[in-house]
């Protein structure tokens, strides 16, 4: 027990956090991907505020 198992990471290790600042809200959050610093980037309920208004 204590790390999960299948959680989507590449050949079974654990998906590699990044902690960024929502452009948002400014809230500290982490995302699974590098920011490559040219794009804003979003926490979980910002991201899905902007999918859901942007249909």
């Amino acid at each position: 027990m204590g790390y999960e198992h299948g959680g989507g990471g590449f050949g079974g290790r654990p998906r590699e956090m990044h902690k960024v600042t929502c452009s948002e809200c400014k809230k500290e959050c982490e995302v699974p991907f590098k920011p490559s610093g040219d794009r804003p980037v979003y926490c979980k309920e910002c991201f899905s505020k902007r999918k859901d208004s942007s249909r």
